[in-house]
C-alpha cells in the first residue's frame, strides 16, 4: 500500500473508529509504520482524528521502546523540535502526545517528564500560546494520572496555580482537573472560587469527548481525595 493511501486510512480509523478499535489497529502495525500516520493526526480539525492520534501515538511510542529505545528517544526529540521556534511548526497536540506517550512509558517518562514540565515555566520553555497550554495542562493532567511522584518531583504543582488563573476557561479548567489529581492543597482556595465558573469546555478523557464546565472540575478537583479515580485504558509499559 502507498504511503499517502496508508496514512488516509490511518486517519479515516482515527476519525470514524472507537477508541479500543483504533487501539487494537495500531497493535498489529509495526510500530514504525504507524508513526508518521498518528504524528499527522495531531494537527487534524477533527476533534477524533487528533485525540485518538495522541492515544494511539502514546501506545505505539511504547510499543517502539520495548524494540529500540533510541528510535523511541528520537519520536520524542522530534516532537519537542517541533515546539521549537525555529522549526517553523506550531506544534499543535505535541504535549498531549507527549503526555500520553510517558503516561504509557516509564522510562520515557523519567528522561522527559522535565521537559514537559519545562513548558509550563516562564523561566524554562515557557508555551505562550494559548491552544499549546490547553494542550499542556491536559498533558500534565493525563501523566499525573500515572506518575504523579515524578511530576511532583520535578516541582510541576507550584507551577501549575498560575494556570488556574489564566484568562482562557479550558486552560483553567485542566489546571484545575490536574491540580485535583495532584492534590494541590496550594490550590485549594482558588479551586473553592472556581466551583462557581459556569464556563464550559470539552475534556477528551478515557476515549471519549465531554462537555464539562469550569466549575464541575473544580469540584471534582476539590473532592479528589476521598474518590478513587478510574485507571487509564491503555497498558503501562515499563
Amino acid at each position: 500500500m502507498a504511503a499517502t493511501d496508508f496514512k488516509r486510512r490511518i486517519i479515516s480509523r482515527l476519525k470514524t473508529e472507537p477508541l479500543d478499535a483504533v487501539l487494537a489497529e495500531v497493535r498489529r502495525l509495526p510500530p514504525r509504520k504507524a508513526v508518521s500516520p498518528l504524528i499527522a493526526g495531531l494537527s487534524h480539525a477533527s476533534g477524533n482524528v487528533k485525540w485518538h492520534a495522541v492515544s494511539a501515538l502514546g501506545l505505539v511510542i511504547a510499543m517502539l521502546a520495548r524494540e529500540d529505545m533510541e528510535a523511541a528517544r528520537n519520536i520524542m526529540r522530534r516532537l519537542m523540535w517541533s515546539l521549537n521556534d525555529e522549526s517553523g511548526n506550531i506544534g499543535w497536540g505535541v504535549p498531549e502526545a507527549m503526555a500520553e506517550i510517558m503516561a504509557n512509558h516509564e522510562g520515557l517518562a523519567e528522561e522527559y517528564a522535565h521537559i514537559l514540565v519545562s513548558y509550563m515555566r516562564e523561566d524554562g520553555s515557557y508555551l505562550e500560546l494559548l491552544p499549546l497550554q490547553r494542550g499542556l495542562m491536559w498533558g500534565i493532567g493525563r501523566l499525573a494520572e500515572t506518575r504523579p511522584e515524578l511530576l511532583k518531583k520535578w516541582e510541576a504543582p507550584g507551577y501549575l496555580l498560575p494556570y488556574l488563573n489564566s484568562e482562557d476557561p479550558e486552560v483553567r479548567g485542566l489546571a484545575a482537573r490536574a491540580a485535583g489529581i495532584l492534590r494541590v492543597e496550594e490550590a485549594t482556595e482558588r479551586l473553592s472560587t472556581l466551583r462557581g465558573d459556569p464556563s464550559e469546555i470539552v475534556l477528551y478523557d478515557h476515549g471519549k469527548l465531554k462537555s464539562h464546565t469550569v466549575g464541575e472540575l473544580a469540584g471534582e478537583a476539590l473532592e479528589s481525595g476521598s474518590r478513587k479515580r478510574k485507571g487509564p485504558v491503555h497498558v503501562i509499559f515499563s
